[in-house]
């Protein structure tokens, strides 16, 4: 039986009939005015009056001015990320069997022609998220990709646009919210349609995706971050509390959960949180988090531990505890694991190499986050002789008439009547009459 030692409050109002209602109005507009109502959106929402595609001579005079210390970690970050893609490409393979003779069943791997990459802005500059998502499409192979990220006075942020540049953006725009995500998802402005749009933003952005999703692929349903922490009784209370803290700070109603069985670390952890909050330099926000979405659950056990992990379902599951074998072998339900005290959630968000756009709200019970996987169609085909057809065309036959479906049966009928000529079923064979 978990007993809380500090609950969440009720859920702070999203506001998501109205968020839901103003992005559908605007997706409407892009949809029927297309570059004009863009245009009206940019000019609105983020004071933009200026050409949205960045021209070559622009990157590049915003990457000069990115000191090289930044571009030699952006650097090592993408090596990290694009090489970790490429392992996961690789993992993936085509093939071709014959489970029955003379049936060949395959499989190939195709990528999407075209990707949407967001990369939000407000109130960090994301040069992460340019990697995860623009690298990774690249090592998929997507032969054109689109990056929208919002202006930032009169120009975009400078680290951005290197990373962007860097991860292999054959366009980068200067634009944000759901005019960008509809500005992809149209091919305005390059006359190039996503098949695909990836990237975290705000809810207005998430509504877009979600809006658009069937006539356009996305990469998750996304909501606030979530990190969880299981801490045993050998954890150190303070890394504990900074850890998450690290996540406290990226929005307000982002949630934070500690499992642990053991009372005295998550009555230690409950408090320090107010001190080490307290310490940031601009603490309103993770406050904010702490309060009323922090939770810190007492469990009887490991075992308890990760069956609650697992019904939380997180974002992020960090393990700092003893035998982190077992809990990579036990748990299930989360979008990337961080094992040991040694790895904090920060360096999956930065630099260690696995994507960090990751499902929320539960979705880990049934996806992972964005990989190579996203961007390429798993596709199949077939190829029969016609002495195939004596096996596979009667069975199919049969089973269509178990169905119902007759059309389908006689696909098949027609195909044994012409190559097996005078050979009899053990069933009745349609003869297809001659209408030629």
């Amino acid at each position: 039986m978990i007993t809380y030692l500090k609950k969440a409050n009720e859920p702070l109002s999203a506001q998501e009939n109205d968020v839901k209602h103003l992005v559908k109005e605007m997706l409407d507009g892009i949809r029927n005015r297309r570059e004009a109502a863009v245009a009206e959106l940019a000019k609105r929402f983020d004071g933009w009056t200026g050409e949205f595609i960045l021209r070559r001579e622009e990157i590049d005079a915003l990457i000069a001015t990115v000191p090289q210390r930044a571009k030699d970690d952006i650097r090592f970050a993408h090596e990290q990320a694009h090489g970790f893609a490429v392992k996961q490409r690789e993992s993936m393979r085509e093939f071709e069997a014959e489970l029955t003779p003379e049936v060949i069943l395959g499989q190939r791997l195709i990528p999407c022609q075209c990707a949407g990459c967001y990369v939000p802005g407000g109130r960090f500059a994301h040069a992460a998220s340019a990697v995860m998502s623009v690298a990774t499409a690249k090592a998929a192979g997507v032969s054109f990709i689109v990056a929208c990220t919002p202006p930032r006075g009169e120009r975009i942020n400078a680290t951005v646009a290197y990373a962007l540049s860097l991860s292999g953006a054959d366009v980068i725009m200067a634009l944000g919210g759901v005019q960008a995500i509809g500005t992809m998802a149209f091919g305005l402005f390059t006359d190039r349609p996503a098949d695909i749009i990836v990237g975290p933003g705000n809810a207005f952005v998430a509504e877009a995706k979600r809006m658009l999703y069937g006539e356009i692929g996305i990469d998750v349903f996304a909501g606030p971050t979530e990190s969880l922490v299981i801490a045993d009784k050998t954890a150190d209370p303070m890394i504990v509390a900074v850890d998450l803290v690290s996540q406290c700070e990226q929005r307000y109603d982002s949630p934070v959960w500690l499992l642990t069985d053991s009372k005295a670390l998550g009555e230690t952890v409950i408090d320090i949180m107010p001190k080490v909050i307290a310490d940031l330099p601009d603490p309103v926000v993770a406050a904010s988090s702490w309060e009323n979405c922090g939770e810190v659950v007492l469990c009887a056990d490991c075992e308890e531990m990760v069956r609650v992990s697992d019904d939380y379902a997180a974002e992020h599951v960090q393990v700092i505890a003893g035998d982190l074998d077992w809990y990579l072998t036990n748990l299930k339900n989360y979008g990337s694991l961080f094992l040991g005290e040694g790895c904090t959630v920060a360096y999956g968000d930065k630099t260690s190499g696995t994507n960090h756009i990751l499902p929320t709200k539960k979705a880990a019970r049934y996806s992972g986050g964005l990989n190579v996987g996203k961007f390429i169609k798993t596709l199949t085909y077939q190829r029969l002789t016609k002495e195939a057809n004596r096996t596979i065309g009667a069975v199919a036959s049969r089973v269509s008439r178990y169905e119902g479906m007759e059309g389908h049966a006689r696909a098949a009928d027609i195909r044994l009547r012409k190559y097996f000529p005078g050979e009899t079923f053990d069933f009745e064979v349609y003869d297809q009459k001659s209408y030629v």
